[in-house]
């Protein structure tokens, strides 16, 4: 086993595109197994599995790995701006309030979740919980409020502020990501019973339904045989964008970071808005809606949402290599207090979605807007249909704006609650 395990990213890449392939084939199977085994589990959660055991009996090494990387910083952006190139604003404002109702109601359970999730955990186990100065559990689970609020600046703002033991941040990052994925898997369930868990809300999706639909009958219109000329102004459009918002964020940055010292100064509750990574994302999103002004509309008749869902697939597969599941068990105390917390923050969404009779659509990107930012709410928006991609974009970057603030408040809370 000394080769193993492997840390050749062209190598680790075939095999996240072996999964993939296995992945599609299966599901297109009509009769067997596959078909009964996919009406239970989506393809979009075998994609992001897949990889995850490939990591967790030690054949792959994401460590070593810069898939991620490349997937969320280049084929991110384009699968934005493909498929944000057919976007109908107006429609997109027709979906009304809920959609901001759901998202804020997930932030308020992230807020309130850690807090509860230490007293009930300090009630058997206060060890778990305790430690003093630097140390203090609480300032390493104030990170992952700002994770699970904004995303990784919000994180890195979170760590700033509040100091904690740098040694000890590894485990607070497992637990983010142990937790947050294990929160993904379960909606990524849940979209392939989104009629049975609508009827449950009683919720009125004809506005989502509206917008499915016309955009279907629009790709229908202008649906076309692709040719090589087409593939190719689609890699130029995306990819052009691509260069463009990478170029815009980084000049953004600096010039948010030089003038504005709210937003250079890490321990200030804005210092989110210094992430090059939002601004990319902002950016690469509105090159996709300045796009879908023009007659650059028409390739989604090629299929450039087709071409985009393709790049979120290789980034649900690299999302997927960062998971070891063999490191569930290693801290369960944290782990256990992650857990009650999302349990929270899940349980006030239903809750809330019941009330104002949400859809599913909602609760779900609501959620992942918060908890997994602007990496995964496009993608989980997508699994629902590509026209509603950019729904998820807009709440991932509000997610981002208020994601610093949330975290500060939730992690006063969290201070408070374990001198209790």
């Amino acid at each position: 086993m000394d080769h193993f395990p492997l840390t050749d990213d062209t190598v680790i890449l075939g095999l996240l595109c072996l999964c993939l392939g296995f992945v599609f084939y299966t599901s297109s199977l009509e009769k067997g197994f596959w078909n009964k085994f996919y009406k239970v589990v989506p393809t979009l959660l075998m994609c992001y599995m897949l990889p995850a055991v490939l990591t967790s009996v030690g054949l792959i090494s994401e460590e070593s790995s810069n898939l991620y990387y490349i997937a969320s910083r280049y084929l991110l952006p384009a699968a934005l701006i493909l498929m944000t190139l057919s976007i109908d604003l107006k429609a997109i404002l027709n979906l009304g309030s809920k959609a901001l109702i759901m998202f804020l109601t997930g932030t308020v359970g992230i807020i309130i979740g850690g807090p509860i999730a230490i007293l009930i955990v300090s009630i058997f186990s206060p060890e778990t919980v305790g430690g003093v100065g630097f140390d203090a559990v609480w300032r390493g689970l104030a990170t992952i409020a700002g994770s699970w609020i904004g995303g990784g600046a919000n994180q890195a703002a979170m760590l700033e502020v509040f100091q904690y033991n740098p040694a000890n941040f590894g485990g607070m990052v497992l637990i983010d990501i142990v937790v947050a994925n294990i929160w993904m898997a379960i909606i990524l369930l849940g979209v392939g019973k989104t009629n049975r868990i609508d009827r449950w809300l009683k919720a009125d999706t004809s506005s989502i339904d509206d917008l499915k639909a016309k955009v279907s009958a629009y790709t229908a219109k202008i649906a076309r045989i692709p040719t090589l000329r087409d593939y190719i102004i689609l890699t130029c459009l995306a990819f052009t964008g691509v260069g463009i918002a990478h170029y815009l964020g980084f000049h953004f940055t600096d010039f948010l970071q030089s003038n504005f010292e709210i937003i250079g100064n890490k321990e200030k509750a804005l210092s989110s808005l210094g992430s090059e990574f939002l601004w990319m994302v902002v950016f690469a999103t509105a090159v996709g809606i300045i796009l879908s002004f023009t007659r650059a509309k028409t390739y989604e008749g090629a299929g450039a949402s087709k071409i985009g869902g393709l790049f979120i697939y290789v980034l649900v597969a690299t999302i997927g290599m960062k998971m070891d599941l063999s490191k569930v068990l290693e801290n369960p105390g944290l782990i256990l207090i992650g857990l009650i917390w999302i349990s929270i923050h899940a349980g006030l969404l239903i809750l809330v979605a019941k009330l104002i009779k949400a859809p599913f659509f909602f609760l779900a990107v609501g959620s992942q807007a918060n908890v997994g930012g602007a990496a995964s709410a496009p993608v989980v928006a997508a699994e629902f249909h590509p026209s509603l991609t950019s729904v998820g974009i807009l709440l991932a970057v509000l997610g981002y704006v208020i994601g610093t603030a949330g975290a500060y408040i939730c992690a006063l809370l969290m201070e408070v609650a374990s001198h209790v």
